[in-house]
């Protein structure tokens, strides 16, 4: 899980630098929030499944 949360940082920090530089409706911006979404969602479903399976 704490690489998870490594990708979600350095995704994070990449589409804020992406959104300074080239505007945050440049398609690089877009896509970086799309794979942060993604990558987010994904952290989710395995952090609820921990939670469940912890009960």
């Amino acid at each position: 899980m704490d690489n998870i949360l490594l990708q979600l940082e350095q995704i994070r920090e990449n589409m804020i630098r992406s959104g300074m530089e080239h505007g945050f409706r440049a398609p690089k911006t877009i896509h970086l929030s799309k794979e942060l979404d993604r990558i987010l969602n994904l952290y989710n479903k395995i952090y609820n499944t921990t939670l469940i399976t912890k009960k």
